[in-house]
């Protein structure tokens, strides 16, 4: 139904207030190159677990488990996501998403059957192709965002930032933008860039960061 390239049996940051097991599913097409899962890059990877495997896991898991976060690489690639999404919410279990919006259309038929979402909003859009290394797809970003927002699901938005890939008034510029079209949550984490090439990450000005927003966070890696 999905292929997945990893899965972590118990997480209390990625779906938040829920105990949640992580299913990581295989194949993104951006590459970003600050990725922390470089090895769900490929459309097929070496460590696959079979859906099976994990559904019996879930089985297993009933009443001990809230939810179940759907992660990757890029949950949104796979078209058997929705079915996967009902099994699990047959068996109980809330469902979240982390997506990085480059399918609108595709998240907006997935809306209903989620209850949280993370959406990463990686750069401003005139920064977005060389963090991606992909020329389209700022865009298609919005409009998830439009679509998320218009849902009524729960969600956060964040944004993994160091000054070394675009400045901080930068950062700040798409703070506004954000707040400006109704986003009520956002986070501001660190990036992880190589240290032999990059200075360590410095945290941006969040008081500044945090005005128009109901909740604001800087997160440490």
């Amino acid at each position: 139904m999905i292929r997945i390239g990893g899965m972590l049996p118990l997480t209390t940051i990625d779906f938040p207030g829920k105990l949640a097991a992580v299913l990581f599913l295989q194949g993104c097409p951006w590459r970003c190159g600050y990725c922390h899962n470089p090895e769900l890059l490929p459309a097929r990877g070496e460590r696959a677990i079979a859906w099976e495997r994990a559904v019996a896991f879930l089985r297993r898991r009933r009443g001990l488990l809230d939810g179940v976060v759907f992660s990757g690489g890029e949950p949104t690639l796979q078209p058997g996501l929705g079915g996967a999404l009902r099994v699990v919410r047959e068996l109980g279990f809330a469902t979240a998403l982390h997506t990085g919006g480059m399918y609108p259309l595709r998240l907006a038929r997935l809306l209903p059957q989620l209850d949280w979402v993370g959406l990463d909003i990686k750069a401003p859009p005139a920064r977005h192709a060389a963090i991606t290394g992909r020329r389209l797809g700022a865009a298609a970003v919005w409009d998830a965002l439009d679509w998320l927002l218009d849902s009524g699901v729960d969600y956060e938005c964040r944004t993994t930032w160091h000054p070394d890939l675009y400045p901080e008034p930068e950062l700040h510029a798409l703070g506004r933008e954000l707040a400006r079209r109704g986003v009520r949550r956002w986070v501001v984490q660190e990036c992880r860039l190589d240290p032999s090439r990059h200075a360590p990450w410095t945290p941006p000005d969040g008081a500044t960061l945090g005005e128009g927003f109901a909740d604001f966070q800087l997160r440490r890696a």
